[in-house]
C-alpha cells in the first residue's frame, strides 16, 4: 500500500463537499487516524500559549508582531499622521502606507526613516528595511461598456 500525498485544494473546495456529504449523512468513511496519547492535565492549557506555539510553528512570527506593532499606528506616527494615514501591506520588509493626499504622503516620507528605526527598535533589526509612502488613488477612467481600446482621438475640432 503507497501513501499518496494529496493534492493542495487552496480554494479549499474538496473540503467543503466532504462537509457537505457529512451534513447529509453519506460522507464517506475514513480509518481513524492514530494519534499521540495526550497526557492531560488538570491545568487548562491557555489559549495565547497554542497560538504562540502555532505562530511559532508557522513562521509567523515576524508577521504576527509587525501587525501587532502597526495596530498601535497613532503612537507611532503621531495622531495627527494616523488620521490621514493608514498601513496598507508590509511585504518582503517593505511597509507599504497609504496617505490620503498627496501632501499627508510627503509628510510621511519625510519621517520615513524614524519610522524604519522605530519599527526595527521593536522588531529587531532588518525586520523593516523601507517604508513606502503612496499617495491616493487615482480615478480610473479606462471602465465600463463604451470604453475604447488605445489613446483615443486627441484633436476632435482640427
Amino acid at each position: 500500500m503507497t501513501d499518496e500525498i494529496p493534492v493542495h485544494d487552496p480554494k479549499g473546495l474538496e473540503l467543503a463537499r466532504q462537509i457537505a456529504r457529512a451534513a447529509r449523512g453519506t460522507a464517506p468513511r475514513q480509518a481513524p487516524k492514530k494519534r499521540k496519547p495526550v497526557q492531560r492535565t488538570d491545568e487548562p492549557t491557555r489559549i495565547g500559549e497554542v497560538l504562540a506555539e502555532v505562530i511559532d510553528t508557522q513562521g509567523w512570527t515576524r508577521e504576527v508582531n509587525v501587525h501587532q506593532l502597526l495596530a498601535r499606528w497613532s503612537a507611532l506616527v503621531g495622531p495627527a499622521n494616523a488620521a490621514h494615514s493608514v498601513p496598507e501591506s508590509y511585504n518582503d520588509t517593505v511597509l507599504t502606507v497609504r496617505a490620503e493626499s498627496t501632501t499627508w504622503a510627503s509628510s510621511l516620507r519625510t519621517i520615513a526613516p524614524q519610522l524604519v528605526a522605530i519599527l526595527n527598535e521593536n522588531l529587531g533589526q532588518g525586520t523593516v528595511t523601507r517604508v513606502q509612502v503612496v499617495g491616493p488613488e487615482s480615478p480610473n477612467w479606462k471602465k465600463g461598456r463604451r470604453s475604447v481600446p488605445g489613446r483615443g482621438p486627441r484633436d476632435t475640432y482640427g
